[in-house]
């Protein structure tokens, strides 16, 4: 998408319906900088090559100096998806805990979030304390997990072991939501539990405490980050990448003819491929099966950085011609091989269009 005009801005502007504002919120260095420059290279606003290194909504001095956000700084994007346009004004806010007050005002004037966790580090003290935030003012979020090429590149992980890494973060978080979720109804219960026992009409003797009651009544099934959610997006800012589970579901449904519905609920989890039936199972570990995610998804990333970092003219010409790609000259025959990854992976799998899908579908909960 090219820069947009100011008029078209304004005229975004007049439509209430179609605006979104959205924060984005991580620990410290996880790279929530980073993912607004793709967000803001979409717009034209920046070059691509210069997204993650422009620290573009640092405006500061000092920001860009110390390399950390110390203020919330916005800017409004424009986006357009199945024939309807949407202005998100999207708020990039700091990480560090000293400017913590930063967070929660603009968690406050938002509709949604996206949380920010690398993949590395995984959860850390910071992302715990946005998490809560969003919470407590019933926004949506959503999660991105990046920093994914540190798997391949730093760690050395295999597709199988960085698939069993991402389930755990996953685990992590949605621990953290399910001891939001459990303390919000035993805090509701807490009240009523005061109202009745101000009431002079209750028997006391036929009172019965029970921790457990309303949990298992209450449909929390919503609040958990899952891929098959539509929630969750895997990413590397640094090489301006992002994909969720539903652009893959798109591809291989046409491809290996299973429906784009049975995918999306399979191709996270313990599922494996049986070609020959056309059919998914359930994985079995002990005859060393390997799930959906790392076989149609994790591979092909694996193999492209394989290819890239081994500098395999052959191999990946061979995978720009399948994705049915166009590399230009100045990348393909560039010297660091984060340039042939950022051309390649940018068109293969752009990290804004991941991202702001999820942004324009955002409703007012707030």
């Amino acid at each position: 998408m090219g820069l947009s005009s100011l008029e078209k801005m304004v005229q975004l502007q007049k439509n209430t319906a179609n605006i979104r504002n959205i924060c984005v919120l991580a620990h410290v260095d996880h790279g929530k900088t980073t993912l607004a420059d793709c967000l803001i290279s979409s717009n034209g606003i920046i070059s691509s090559r210069l997204a993650g290194k422009l620290r573009y909504m640092d405006s500061r001095e000092d920001e860009q100096v110390r390399g950390i956000t110390m203020k919330s700084s916005a800017i409004s994007l424009h986006y357009a998806k199945d024939n309807e346009e949407y202005l998100i004004n999207l708020i990039d806010s700091p990480g560090h805990v000293d400017f913590s007050s930063e967070v929660s005002t603009a968690v406050r004037i938002c509709d949604g979030c996206i949380i920010v966790v690398d993949a590395v580090e995984g959860v850390c003290p910071q992302t715990q304390a946005v998490l809560r935030q969003a919470w407590l003012e019933n926004i949506r979020p959503v999660l991105v997990i990046n920093k994914l090429d540190r798997l391949i590149v730093e760690l050395k992980f295999t597709p199988q072991e960085a698939y069993s890494h991402l389930k755990n973060i996953l685990e992590q978080i949605n621990a953290l939501t399910g001891t939001l979720f459990t303390s919000k109804v035993l805090e509701e219960r807490a009240e009523r539990e005061s109202e009745s026992q101000g009431n002079p009409n209750s028997d006391p003797g036929e009172q019965v405490y029970d921790w457990s009651t309303g949990l298992e009544d209450t449909d929390d099934s919503h609040l958990y980050f899952s891929p098959d959610q539509g929630n969750v997006v895997f990413a590397s800012a640094i090489d301006g990448w992002g994909f969720g589970i539903e652009h893959f579901a798109k591809i291989y449904s046409q491809k290996i003819g299973i429906k784009k519905e049975v995918l999306l609920k399979t191709l996270w989890g313990d599922y494996y491929i049986n070609m020959k039936a056309k059919k998914i199972m359930k994985v079995d570990q002990a005859k060393g099966k390997k799930p959906l995610f790392v076989q149609l998804i994790l591979e092909n990333i694996w193999s492209l950085y394989d290819a890239v970092l081994k500098k395999d003219k052959e191999k990946i010409d061979k995978i720009v011609t399948s994705l049915g790609l166009k590399v230009g000259v100045r990348e393909a025959r560039h010297s660091d091989p984060k340039v042939q990854i950022s051309a390649i992976c940018g068109q293969w799998l752009p990290i804004s269009h991941a991202v702001l899908d999820f942004s324009y579908g955002v409703s007012e909960t707030s």
